[in-house]
């Protein structure tokens, strides 16, 4: 993957640093985040963020972690 250096707003830095320490990620790879949510977001706006943001990082979890979907309730006949 190649990088690229690019401007950006101190402030949006500074809440990046914040965050990326929470989430334990770098500050770059809390930028790289923050995008893929916000153009997954705009791609489905009839989605959540929350759903989309929580979407994505599922798909960077193991698949031997995974667990099969099960219903809160079935409705029954």
């Amino acid at each position: 993957m190649s990088t690229l250096s690019v401007r950006i707003d101190e402030n949006l830095v500074n809440a990046a640093r914040i965050a990326a320490k929470a989430e334990f990620r770098t500050v770059q790879g809390q930028v790289e985040y923050w995008a893929k949510v916000g153009r997954a977001a705009l791609d489905n706006p009839d989605l959540p963020v929350s759903f989309v943001a929580e979407s994505l990082m599922s798909l960077g979890e193991p698949h031997e972690d995974s667990q099969p979907f099960v219903p809160r309730s079935s409705t029954q006949a």
